[in-house]
């Protein structure tokens, strides 16, 4: 099963570190990942493996919303399947 991970928010040192730290302390894995820098904001969007976390799916979404507003950041995850209904042309 795959997930969506977005990162938005103003550009700082350890975004990227934080967010992958927490992955693999939680068995998630990255498939793919881009990020980009704009004007001082920061964007990043994860492919991520999320079969096998060490938490349920619902608890990796708090805890990953309460790690974005720690270091300043919107941290969303989705189903890929929602993702993908939700940004359809």
């Amino acid at each position: 099963m795959k997930g969506i991970i977005t990162v938005l928010g103003k550009d700082k040192v350890g975004i990227i570190a934080k967010v992958c730290t927490y992955l693999a302390d939680n068995n998630v894995n990255i498939l793919d990942i881009s990020q980009t820098i704009i004007q001082g904001y920061f964007n990043m969007m994860m492919i991520v493996d999320i079969s096998a976390p060490a938490k349920n799916f619902e608890t990796l979404v708090e805890e990953l919303q309460e790690l974005g507003l720690s270091i300043g950041v919107e941290i969303k995850l989705q189903h890929e399947d929602i993702f993908n209904t939700m940004h359809r042309i």
